[in-house]
């Protein structure tokens, strides 16, 4: 990892390494969210298996117009309350990343760079989504809201559904 990363990076260390898929000695957080997010996996009961960026969703960049790869966050199969399985497209962002800029007086190099991370974003999550329904899934973005509730106790269920 690199070191003067401004983000808290790692390898992660499972409890239930039979729960994870893909190379157990080798899976990668790129915040303090996503090791939170492989904790949750790690120790919820009710996450029979997960992965994390084991696999590619072609999109089209409205900055470039070309074709590349985006990598989501995770892939989890959650036994729901009601007794099915289920399997879920996990991408960890905070929530400013997942609203469109507010305009400023001044358009300044910032704001350029937001409302070019806001386009690329929108993007892939369209092409995500619709990976997911060919594919029987369900896209969810987990934000600082899912992960750190107000009563502190930690992840909600995933499974819950997000408002649209």
């Amino acid at each position: 990892m690199p070191r003067d990363s401004k983000y808290h990076q790692g390898l992660f260390h499972p409890r239930h390494p039979e729960k994870y898929v893909g190379d157990v000695n080798n899976i990668v957080y790129r915040s303090s969210w996503e090791l939170r997010f492989l904790q949750y996996c790690d120790s919820n009961d009710n996450i029979i298996q997960y992965a994390s960026e084991e696999f590619s969703i072609p999109y089209l960049s409205p900055i470039d117009n070309k074709v590349h790869r985006y990598y989501p966050d995770y892939l989890i199969k959650v036994k729901e309350s009601n007794g099915s399985i289920k399997k879920y497209v996990i991408e960890v962002k905070p929530k400013r990343q997942t609203e469109k800029p507010k305009k400023r007086s001044r358009v300044t190099k910032t704001y350029i760079n937001e409302m070019r991370l806001y386009a690329v974003n929108q993007a892939k999550w369209k092409y995500a989504q619709e990976f997911c329904k060919d594919n029987l899934l369900e896209f969810k973005i987990i934000t600082e809201e899912q992960l750190f509730n107000n009563n502190g106790s930690g992840t909600r269920r995933v499974s819950r559904k997000s408002k649209k």
